[in-house]
Parts: structure tokens; sequence; C-alpha cells
């Protein structure tokens, strides 16, 4: 059973970031979470022209006026996009935007944060802005993702999250992400489709041990696709798909051209995926597919990092 008790949700007063505060605010509604709206006051250093003289703070501290005067402009921004019975706290914090948000994250023990692809024009950063990429680096809980909307207008909350796709590849992580993609597809009364990519690399078709058992490539990823084919289907309980509807997919391909594609075609309103480890590799680029998934879906993307 999933659980989610704290949501935060980072804003910056952009409409971008309005969207990911209507749709954390539903998931809210949902889990009867409390929702942390946190905005982040950025301090910026100045350097002084002579060599070797240390960064200084810019003036852009918040005086106590200043941030009682922020502090009510976040609430005005943030109230008419709360549900009504939602339980909900707004912050000012000031410093390093990314920094504070996952200090937000660590102070708060949050189940989940819900942010924007696409902030304001200073913290943009190619296709993913620079303090959401390094969020999806580094959180500790699943992060969800919301890109800019082709309409202005939010969508119906009844009708958030109706259609899930999930995409696992058996490992834990992505069994975990699974639960959430349940949980929520449940929780919207929607519909989830299970999507698993059979990607045959290489290296497997030119090891030792395949020739040595005298087997053709063609019987080997027949046996694969049967394998996988059976471990999709023992993948979702039967009392999970007696709460919603849920489709099976099998595909061969490039994992994150597959998934983009299915979803497309399907007009998924959510991806969830898992992001394996916490190495130094992952840390950098938080899963290959992940990191395509997050740039180029048209829809939200939630990432679940395993232990």
């Amino acid at each position: 059973m999933i659980e989610i008790r704290r949501i935060v949700c980072p804003v910056d007063f952009s409409a971008n970031s309005r969207h990911a505060l209507e749709d954390a605010s539903t998931l809210a509604g949902w889990y009867e979470a409390t929702l942390d709206v946190v905005y982040v006051h950025p301090i910026v250093t100045i350097t002084t022209f002579a060599d070797g003289m240390p960064l200084l703070p810019s003036a852009a501290l918040l005086t106590p006026a200043d941030r009682e005067a922020v502090a009510r402009s976040l609430r005005d921004f943030a109230t008419p996009h709360i549900g009504a019975g939602v339980r909900a706290e707004c912050r000012v914090r000031e410093g390093d935007p990314s920094s504070e948000i996952l200090q937000e994250i660590k102070d708060r023990v949050s189940d989940l944060i819900v942010i924007t692809t696409h902030g304001r024009s200073g913290l943009e950063r190619l296709l993913v802005g620079s303090v959401t990429e390094r969020i999806l680096r580094q959180a500790t809980c699943p992060v969800m993702t919301i890109p800019p909307r082709l309409i202005e207008a939010p969508p119906l909350r009844s009708a958030l999250f109706k259609r899930v796709l999930c995409a696992i590849d058996f490992s834990p992580c992505s069994m975990s992400a699974l639960a959430y993609a349940t949980s929520i597809a449940q929780e919207a009364g929607g519909e989830l489709a299970v999507i698993h990519v059979m990607e045959v690399l290489p290296e497997e078709l030119g090891s030792e041990s395949l020739w040595a058992t005298g087997r053709s490539v063609a019987d080997y990823i027949a046996s694969a696709r049967a394998d996988s084919l059976a471990r999709l289907e023992a993948s979702v309980p039967a009392a999970v798909r007696e709460c919603c509807k849920v489709d099976l997919i099998h595909v061969s391909g490039k994992p994150y051209r597959e998934i983009l594609r299915e979803a497309g075609e399907r007009q998924s309103d959510l991806i969830v995926v898992g992001v394996h480890g916490r190495n130094p590799l992952s840390m950098l680029f938080f899963g290959s597919t992940s990191h395509q998934l997050v740039r180029h879906a048209a829809c939200a993307v939630m990432t679940v990092r395993g232990e």
C-alpha cells in the first residue's frame, strides 16, 4: 500500500509552476496529504574586482518586511489553486533554489515532490530547468515533473491522471514504480497500462555463453521474449485488475522511444518509471531512459528511485 502523507510543490510565481501546484493539490486531496508550497528567494553572489577577494553576498537578502511581503504574495498566488479541504502550508526560503528545495524535502520528511520542468527563463537549461534537473538527480523521494501546458485552462480535477502508463524492467525500483502507478490509477478511477520494452544488447548476442549452448540468435530472442512476457503477466496482481482496467504491453526496441510512442498513442496523462541506483553515474544522469522521458514527454512523468 502506497502512503503519501506530505507533498512538496516548489513554485516561482510562473504559470508553469501554478500548473504543478494544481496537480499537487489534487494528489494531496486524494491521499489526504499535507501540501507544502515553497518559494525559494534566490541569493546570488557578487565578486569584487580584486583577485583573491572572497565572494560577497548580494543585496538580494530579504529584510523582515520584504519577507512578509513575499510570504503574502505566495499565499495570494497559491490559495486559489489549492482544493477545498486540502491541508496546505506556504513557506519562503532563501538561498540556492535546488539546495533549499532538497533541504525542504529532508526537513519535512516528504513523500513526493511535484515540480514543473520549466521555470522562469532565468532558471531554464536546455529542455529541463537546471533546478528540476538537480532535484531529479538527488531527491530521495519520488519526483513528479509537470511539463508546460499547451492550453492555459487547468484540467478538471476529476479527469486528472485517468490514463497512467508504467514502464517496468522487473528491477526492484521499477516494481516500486508500478506500486505508485497502480495506486494513482486507482485513486483517479482510471486505466493502467504496464509496458515492458525488451532491448537485446549486442554484447548479449556476442556472449560466449550463448554460443556455448549451441542456440541460435533467434532461439535466444524467442526464449527471452517468452520469459519477459510471463514476468509481465505476473507483475500485476489479480486484485489490481479488479480495481481498474489494466493493459499489458510487450514490445521490442529502444526503451524511451517505445515508451514515448505508447504514451503518445494512448494520450497518457502520466508516465511512471523507476530509476536505478544512487551511484555517481546515476546521480549524474539519473537514468538515461528517465532523462529522455522527462525531457520529451508531453505528459507528467513520475520517477521512483531505487535504493
